[in-house]
C-alpha cells in the first residue's frame, strides 16, 4: 500500500481576466497549499472509497462512502489519464464543495503517484489540479494551466467553514449572468458567490465579528477566511507549506 498526501489549497487572490470562445474563464490568481490534507491509500483493484471524520465542520458526511467510477469523479479521471488500475481509499479532511480544492487535490496526488507531469492535460481533470499538482506557492493564470512558482512565505490562515457546499460551476455562471462584477477583497467570484448564496453573508459577517479582520471567500466558496491565527470554537487554523511538504 502506498499512503499519498493531498493537501488543500487556499486561493489568496483571483481576477477573471476573460472568457474562451468555449466558455472556460482565464484568471490570475495567487494560491498556495495548506496542512489540512486528504490522505490517499492506494493498493491493487480497482475500488474508489471515502471516509471522513471532520474535526471542524458541523455538517454530516456519510462515514464511508463508495464513489462511482466515472468520469464525474476526479480521482476516477485521473487514474484514466495516467491508465492505472487501483483500489484508492480516501481519508477526507477537506470538506467537499468548500473551494479548498479536495477534490483537485485527491486527484492531483494520483497523478503525482503516476509521476505524471503535463500541467495543461491535468487542467482537463479540473482547473485547480495543476496548481494542486505543483503545489506551494504560486501564480496561476490561463484556466489554471499556467503555474508561476513563488518564494514560500509561512502564513496563518483561519478558516470559517460552512455546513454547506457551493457549486464552482454554478458560481462561474452566475458572474457571467451578472455582467461580470469585481471583487471588492482580491477575489471576483466573491460577489457572485454571495448573490447566487445569500446565506454565505450571515457566515461572513460571523467570521469578522469573531476575529475583527475583513473575511475574504476562499474561491467560489462556501468558505471564508481571515488571515492570522484566531483559534477559537468553530474556527480552523491552518498554515501555509512549502512544496516539499505537499509531495509524498
Amino acid at each position: 500500500m502506498v499512503s499519498i498526501m493531498a493537501p488543500a489549497k487556499l486561493t489568496l487572490s483571483l481576477e477573471i481576466v476573460g472568457v474562451r470562445a468555449d466558455g472556460y474563464h482565464l484568471i490570475k490568481a495567487e494560491m498556495v497549499s495548506l496542512d489540512l490534507t486528504d490522505i490517499l491509500d492506494i493498493t491493487k483493484g480497482r475500488r474508489i472509497e471515502v471516509f471522513t471524520n471532520y474535526p471542524y465542520q458541523p455538517w454530516e458526511f456519510p462515514e464511508e462512502t463508495v464513489i462511482p467510477e466515472d468520469g464525474n469523479n476526479l480521482v476516477a479521471s485521473a487514474l484514466n489519464l495516467i491508465e492505472r488500475k487501483a483500489a484508492v481509499r480516501i481519508n477526507k479532511k477537506i470538506p467537499p464543495g468548500t473551494g479548498l480544492g479536495g477534490g483537485s487535490s485527491d486527484a492531483a496526488a494520483i497523478l503525482r503517484w503516476g509521476r505524471y507531469k503535463d500541467l495543461k492535460c491535468a487542467a482537463e481533470i479540473g482547473a485547480d489540479v495543476p496548481f494542486c499538482l505543483e503545489g506551494g506557492r504560486a501564480l496561476v493564470s490561463g484556466i489554471g494551466e499556467s503555474i508561476k512558482k513563488m518564494n514560500y512565505k509561512k502564513q496563518d490562515f483561519t478558516l470559517l467553514i460552512p455546513p454547506f457546499s457551493c457549486s464552482t460551476k454554478a458560481v462561474y455562471e452566475h458572474w457571467d449572468y451578472l455582467g461580470g462584477p469585481k471583487g471588492d477583497h482580491g477575489n471576483d467570484l466573491e460577489p457572485a458567490a454571495v448573490s447566487l448564496y445569500p446565506e454565505l453573508g450571515k457566515w461572513r459577517d460571523l467570521l469578522g465579528d469573531t476575529t475583527g479582520a475583513q473575511p475574504r471567500l476562499a474561491g467560489s466558496g462556501s468558505t471564508w477566511y481571515v488571515e492570522g491565527a484566531f483559534p477559537k470554537e468553530g474556527l480552523h487554523v491552518v498554515s501555509s507549506i512549502p512544496k516539499q511538504i505537499s509531495e509524498d
